[in-house]
């Protein structure tokens, strides 16, 4: 059985982070970022562009009018959007897709997670930027396990067949879990540390010292969308699968819920940034 070293040592065969996506992540820290200066990054690639444009005409965004120009999309998209859904757009674009690896479900997960992630770290009072990068990233381990040992990951997806169990599966059958190995991506892209940090955390955010509130974010995120992505009830399934880290954070799972984006919609927007 391969080990944790084997699956990290292979990020140092993907590419470096793009351009546009490393100007955006140094700007998760500024106060100070315009909406003026994130669209001239975008501008820069005209397929980036594309997406963006796609994006601003959805149906969630439901503009008034037909969306033509990359100006008229950033006002309609706003900052937070234009940034998060462009972080998001080229980084799903750079990570490699293993033979045999469903690149679309995976995105469509992680990008639908990201969102998680902010609501959860707006109802903890933590960084919702840092978050969404996160909850994008979090399952990024996967890629790297799946490129070493794809056998072992598609036993594990036969048998991670409930909500909240494939982090479970993974150490049992290829010797550690996918947060794990998602910070050899993390420190290959030079993330923020308390990213690192958190996709540590992650895989058992009650056992991490020093305990993680981003870690346990980024869980309770993946639970949501497992449980999404299953069709089940996110408050339910919440109570059932993460009441001990509910209880320490002091969370109310029923105020988090009324708070959560809706699952559809953010699949319709990973599907205008993946095609």
């Amino acid at each position: 059985m391969p080990s944790l070293n084997d699956y990290t040592a292979r990020a140092i065969d993907i590419p470096a982070m793009p351009e546009v996506a490393q100007k955006l992540m140094r700007s998760l820290s500024r106060d100070d970022l315009s909406l003026q200066h994130v669209a001239d990054l975008v501008s820069r690639d005209q397929a980036l562009a594309g997406k963006v444009l796609r994006l601003a005409n959805s149906s969630r965004f439901s503009p008034a009018r037909n969306v033509a120009t990359l100006k008229d999309a950033t006002m309609v998209l706003g900052l937070g959007h234009l940034r998060d859904l462009t972080l998001s757009a080229c980084l799903s674009g750079a990570l490699p897709s293993p033979q045999g690896f469903d690149r679309l479900r995976h995105w469509r997960g992680s990008m639908a997670m990201a969102a998680y992630a902010q609501a959860v770290a707006h109802a903890l009072g933590e960084d919702q930027d840092v978050a969404y990068l996160g909850g994008l990233m979090l399952r990024s381990g996967r890629i790297l396990m799946a490129l070493v040992d794809p056998q072992r990951c598609l036993e594990v997806d036969l048998h991670a067949t409930v909500p909240d169990s494939t982090i479970g599966w993974e150490e049992t059958l290829m010797g550690c879990s996918h947060p794990q190995v998602s910070t050899a991506i993390a420190a290959h892209w030079h993330f923020p540390a308390v990213l690192e940090d958190a996709f540590r955390a992650a895989a058992d955010p009650l056992a991490a010292r020093p305990f993680s509130r981003l870690g346990a974010v980024l869980r309770l995120a993946s639970v949501i969308t497992d449980l999404r992505e299953a069709g089940q009830d996110a408050a339910v399934g919440l109570a059932e699968l993460q009441a001990p880290l509910l209880q320490h954070l002091g969370l109310q799972i029923e105020d988090l819920c009324l708070h959560l984006p809706p699952h559809e919609q953010l699949l319709e927007n990973a599907q205008q940034l993946l095609h």
